[in-house]
């Protein structure tokens, strides 16, 4: 079982303390943690990480009334939220749509204010099963992982309202808004949740690049059936499917993907040459090197 696995301390002699004929380390067996620790570590992470997530949980009940006027912000900056009353308005329906909104919120603030708890102790659960280069590029994609989230979410709640405003606009004159209050709040999770994630797919182009599965040849040679596919995607995740927020999801998509394409040509660029047969038909043979000695001994 690969997390079974934990990582010892290698010394100028190697984990075992001997050396082989030539000079050269000889790796022992690696250490091997037993099963009931690793389920007791995993016990005690996970509930350190409920602990975190109880205790945030509470801070966001206890100041609701901030966080939801910070919530409401987008549709509370429109017009239209003061027809009802002069101040923003929301619709409850049943007797228990507020208390539900509140525990939902508070729930979402506890994740979030939590997130260095148990992201911490998922990556201390996993690091022992990790080698070394793969805990370098853990570090590193997550290092860019969480900030390319909190810039699409940020970005869509800027943009929020002018999506709530477009989508609002199609309503005849005659109708009264009334927009409920969990119904605004899953709206609002799903839009912030959707840019998140998609600013993500350039690091996953990236991240295919590095381990050699990507090409920027396949990207370049495809280019336009890419970017073309972003607005489709853009266009289906979309929630009402306005096409305000449609481009303003694909601009943005568009740049993160130039600069993944920009990252490609610089990391092949600096690589040792070698053949690129990408070009070539599924039918078609590579050319034979005939220079090459098939037998190095």
């Amino acid at each position: 079982m690969a997390l079974l696995k934990r990582s010892r301390p290698e010394g100028p002699e190697g984990p075992e303390g001997t050396e082989g004929a030539e000079g050269s380390t000889a790796v022992g067996d690696e250490g091997r943690m037993p099963l009931m620790d690793h389920l007791r570590e995993l016990r005690n992470r996970l509930v350190i990480s409920v602990i975190a997530l109880v205790l945030a949980t509470i801070v966001g009940l206890i100041f609701f009334d901030p966080i939801w006027a910070f919530i409401s912000g987008p549709y509370c900056r429109l017009d239209i939220s003061h027809t009802v009353r002069d101040q923003c308005t929301f619709a409850v329906r049943s007797v228990f749509e507020s208390f539900l909104v509140n525990i939902k919120v508070a729930a979402l603030v506890g994740l979030v204010v939590a997130s260095p708890v148990w992201i911490y102790q998922i990556w201390g659960f996993v690091t022992p099963a990790l080698y070394r280069n793969e805990k370098r590029y853990t570090v590193t994609f997550l290092g860019l992982a969480v900030p390319l989230f909190f810039a699409g979410a940020v970005f869509a709640y800027l943009i929020m309202d002018t999506g709530l405003s477009f989508l609002l606009s199609f309503m005849p004159a005659s109708a009264v808004p009334l927009i409920e209050m969990d119904d605004y709040l899953g709206y609002w999770m799903i839009i912030l949740l959707l840019f998140g994630v998609s600013f993500e797919l350039p690091l996953l182009m990236v991240f295919l690049n590095i381990i050699g599965v990507l090409k920027r040849a396949s990207l370049v040679k495809h280019r336009r059936m890419i970017i073309f596919g972003l607005f489709l995607f853009s266009g289906v995740i979309t929630p009402g499917g306005d096409a305000f927020t449609m481009i303003a999801l694909t601009i943005p998509m568009i740049v993160l993907f130039s600069l993944a394409e920009l990252f490609m040509y610089l990391r092949e660029k600096r690589l040792p040459r070698t053949e690129d047969y990408s070009e070539l038909d599924d039918d078609e043979a590579s050319p034979l090197d005939l220079d090459s000695d098939p037998d190095p001994r």
